[in-house]
């Protein structure tokens, strides 16, 4: 096969392009990919899908709405149902850092459903005569409406298929651990330095309060994904669309997802602005926060084996060094670190590019559904590696929490109401400097006998 027979030549309002002749797309997309090759990276499958969604439920709109041919409504349906299955994902093809709103982005899936729609027709791929892929599959549509659309759609599926079952998931193994330690006493610690006493469980419950609060907060904040301004068309006015296509598509993507997607009462908002996607993003930087603090809580906690605090046991999953023998290093927590330390990252590029927006549109949509579908994503996979490799199988060290817990200077604390904040810490001081116990220094200076320093001094009186 020579050079000439790989290609076909695609048209569009610019001229003529060589476009790859196994390809369902066409010119408006190539031009897209020779303008940007800018990383490799694409907008995952959960954004094509919400995009095939939306094409799908604009054309059944349309259709019933008597501005659409009925047969070309219905292959544009099956053409974008068999997207939404999964099939032509290699069609896809827009480099994340593409033209301003996603524009190519927006061609790319309309170029493939005509192409295929064509197809289904009887005619060729690339035969836009048949189903135009500007006057039919995005038929009272437009980039700036329909990219924000597909990142609400994608989002709100991305938490109810990966995120909010990782932070259940995450919550009940939690729960099970603040249970399992309940019992365990042990120091407490403030500064890295010696504080009263607190349970191993209660270190356990306020991890997972901290996860909780921030799944409510997502749960309050996905109600603004929800609220869709399908129907704006370019600038929120709705021009070219029939009256009642908005409230049709809606309702048809609301059946398609089984999520209760509604109209939004301002179109132009939803168009200038990005709130939602901020809102989520802030939160998923806000789990990403805590989750750092567990695992490095948890490095903190089973440091050693021999000269760090090694008040827990990790689960060992592989070999920790290529030249210590016998290193186990807590993998799975720096892992995790390392994924969070992403989304907090992606949170800011969201930040950024939601800054761009100016006037009646943001042009910076593609990168910030690409950044808030990936920290959805890694931070969900990252959250079950650590429940199921690492959460689940960690053990107390009883003997070694108890050995940290008699030489606490902070058990002094318990002595302020019997003789006062300045004794107590002159015993602590005393205590420091001899290597005496406090209950040795109490019972030697006659301040207690042996068995009230012994109820005085008693951790389990503390919590």
């Amino acid at each position: 096969m020579n050079e000439v027979d790989k290609f076909r030549i695609a048209k569009d309002t610019l001229g003529e392009v060589k476009v790859p002749e196994d390809v369902y797309y066409g010119a408006q997309t190539q031009r897209a990919v020779n303008n940007f090759p800018i990383s490799g990276l694409r907008l995952p499958f959960s954004f094509i899908k919400a995009q095939a969604i939306i094409k799908a439920s604009a054309a059944a709109a349309n259709k019933e709405c008597g501005v659409l041919n009925a047969k070309k409504a219905d292959c544009i349906i099956q053409a974008a149902e068999e997207i939404i299955n999964g099939k032509w994902n290699e069609q896809f093809v827009v480099d994340v850092y593409q033209a301003g709103a996603g524009t190519s982005q927006n061609m790319n899936v309309n170029e493939v459903i005509a192409s295929r729609a064509a197809e289904i027709l009887g005619g060729k791929k690339g035969d836009f005569s048949l189903v135009h892929p500007n006057d039919d599959v995005n038929m009272s549509q437009s980039t700036n409406d329909t990219i924000p659309t597909a990142i609400h759609i994608s989002i709100a599926g991305q938490l109810y298929e990966t995120l909010y079952p990782a932070i259940d998931h995450l919550l009940e193994v939690l729960e099970e651990k603040e249970k399992e330690f309940h019992s365990v006493v042990k120091a407490g610690r403030t500064h890295l330095q010696d504080a009263v006493p607190i349970r191993l469980g209660s270190e356990f419950k306020g991890y997972k309060g901290a996860v909780l609060s921030v799944k409510n907060a997502l749960k309050e904040a996905e109600k603004y994904l929800f609220d869709l301004g399908l129907g704006g068309n370019a600038v929120g006015t709705g021009i070219n669309a029939h009256e009642k296509y908005a409230v049709l598509a809606i309702k048809e993507i609301a059946k398609r997802t089984k999520l209760p997607f509604t109209q939004s009462e301002n179109t132009y908002m939803f168009m200038q602005n990005t709130n939602a996607a901020i809102r989520i993003s802030g939160h998923l930087r806000e789990l990403a926060v805590h989750l750092i603090k567990i695992s490095s809580d948890l490095r903190l906690l089973s440091s050693g084996p021999r000269t760090g605090l090694a008040e827990i046991t990790l689960p060992a999953v592989q070999p920790g060094s290529s030249i210590m023998p016998g290193k186990i290093n807590p993998v799975i927590l720096e892992n995790l670190y390392m994924i969070c330390s992403q989304v907090i990252g992606n949170d800011s590029c969201v930040t950024t590019a939601a800054i761009g927006s100016q006037l009646e549109i943001n042009p910076m949509m593609p990168v910030i559904g690409y950044n808030v579908l990936q920290s959805i994503t890694i931070i969900s996979n990252g959250m079950n590696v650590f429940t199921d490799k690492c959460l689940k199988g960690i053990s107390a060290n009883k003997e070694r929490i108890k050995e940290w817990l008699d030489q606490s200077l902070s058990l002094v604390t318990a002595l302020n109401p019997h003789i006062g904040y300045e004794k107590a810490a002159a015993l602590a001081k005393e205590s420091f400097e001899t290597g005496k116990t406090l209950k040795e220094l109490l019972i030697e200076k006659k301040l207690f006998t042996p068995e009230e320093a012994e109820r005085i001094l008693d951790p389990n009186s503390m919590i």
